[in-house]
This record gives C-alpha cells, sequence and structure tokens, in this order.
C-alpha cells in the first residue's frame, strides 16, 4: 500500500499533490494474479483495503462551507461514522456487510464491494471544526463544514488637501 493522492489515477481534482487528501491505494487492486503454486491468493486484508480506497467523495467549496458527498449505497445512517479528529481531520468511516451465504447458493459473479472503509480529510484553516453537519439520503452521505467569514479590511476614505 502507497499513500498517494486519488487525484493520480481519475479523481476530479487537477492538482495531483494536494495535501487534504489522505488516500491509500492498493497497487494491486486490479492486478490479475495468475493461478500457479506460487501465487497467492488475496487475502481479506488486500480485499478490506480495496473497499477501502474505492469509497468515491466529491470535495466542493462553496463560498459559505466545505461540503462532502460520498455515495454509500446500501448503508444505513447508523452504519457511517462522520468523525473530526485533533479539530482539523474530516474522517467518513463504516462498514458494508457480507451478504450472507446460504447453502445452496451458486455465486456467478461478486461485484459489489463489502467490508470496511475509511477516508480521512485535512480540513483548511477556514474550516469551522465544531460546526460540522451530517445528513443521509437515499444512500448519499453530504457533510457541510462550514467556512470562518473572511473579514474585508476596513477602507478609510483620507481626503486629499491641497
Amino acid at each position: 500500500m502507497s499513500l498517494i493522492p486519488s487525484s493520480l489515477f481519475g479523481g476530479r481534482r487537477t492538482n495531483v499533490f494536494d495535501p487534504f487528501s489522505l488516500d491509500i491505494w492498493d497497487p494491486f487492486q486490479d492486478f490479475p494474479f495468475p493461478s500457479t503454486a506460487l501465487a497467492a491468493p488475496r487475502s481479506e486484508v488486500a480485499k478490506e483495503t480495496s473497499a477501502f480506497a474505492s469509497t468515491r467523495i466529491d470535495w466542493k467549496e462553496t463560498p459559505e462551507a466545505h461540503v462532502f458527498k460520498a455515495d454509500l449505497p446500501g448503508l444505513k445512517k447508523e452504519e457511517v461514522r462522520v468523525e473530526i479528529e485533533e479539530g482539523k481531520v474530516l474522517q467518513i468511516s463504516g462498514e458494508r456487510s457480507k451478504e450472507k451465504e446460504e447453502k445452496n447458493d451458486k455465486w456467478h459473479r461478486v461485484e459489489r464491494s463489502s467490508g470496511k472503509f475509511l477516508r480521512r480529510f485535512r480540513l483548511p484553516e477556514n474550516a469551522k471544526a465544531d460546526q460540522v453537519k451530517a445528513s443521509m439520503e437515499n444512500g448519499v452521505l453530504t457533510v457541510t463544514v462550514p467556512k470562518e467569514e473572511v473579514k474585508k479590511p476596513d477602507v478609510k476614505s483620507i481626503e486629499i488637501s491641497g
């Protein structure tokens, strides 16, 4: 695993070295392992890392707030945690349970991810971390972090004598 910006592989940000995103990348996520005696099957940790790294989150900044949106289909709000660490790191985590396998079931394809996920974002200095609001509707988590108002400098007009 490596720490790299998510924008390097298809993200929407233009700055590849965005210091605010702390994503984990699994370099072997889609690597086709050969079926030889030397090739080990992917471990549970690798599977969890793939689910962990694949949770997509959009982050936009409006004049009033930083808004994060995550697609979490099939999850209830009770299965998702939104936390602020050390006053400046937004952490979104949860777990998508694996579907129970019945004895007589025959699976043809399993594409939906399951397992734990965790995403962390370092908030900018202007974020009001003590006023974060979160809501979940139709499988979309929206986290709103208000921004501090930027004080415009007072401009005083000076009369020119002469």
